[in-house]
């Protein structure tokens, strides 16, 4: 698993939604909201376990990730609703949507330093 791809394509989701918003476009909420859809989620919910498990910080980023995504599909939500101001509120400075994606960030690096010491990834 490319972990700073990872980190690369979570940080994009910031700019989707915000397309979105421009746009007007609708958006898979419900795809948006699993943990497992997206590359780094499979790979958590699978290999990851055996490949990690023991590393400093994995529980953690199972359950920031999944938090990320909970956010994402709230502002996805608004954004299907036309809720257009408020969905651009949720991806503004300080909200629950921008705080769990600067976390899920920390979370992947922190997981892939402590991978980098016992076997790499």
């Amino acid at each position: 698993m490319d972990l700073e791809q990872a980190i690369q394509a979570h940080a994009q989701w910031r700019m989707k939604l915000r397309t979105a918003i421009a746009r007007r476009e609708p958006m898979d909420v419900a795809t948006i909201g699993k943990d497992n859809a997206c590359e780094l989620g499979k790979w958590l919910h699978t290999g990851a376990r055996a490949a990690c498990g023991n590393c400093d910080g994995f529980a953690h980023l199972v359950a920031t990730h999944a938090r990320f995504h909970t956010e994402a599909a709230k502002v996805a939500t608004l954004i299907n609703a036309q809720r257009f101001d408020e969905a651009e509120r949720q991806i503004g400075a300080d909200s629950a949507f921008v705080r769990a994606s600067k976390e899920v960030g920390v979370a992947i690096v922190r997981v892939k330093q402590s991978a980098g010491r016992t076997a790499g990834v």
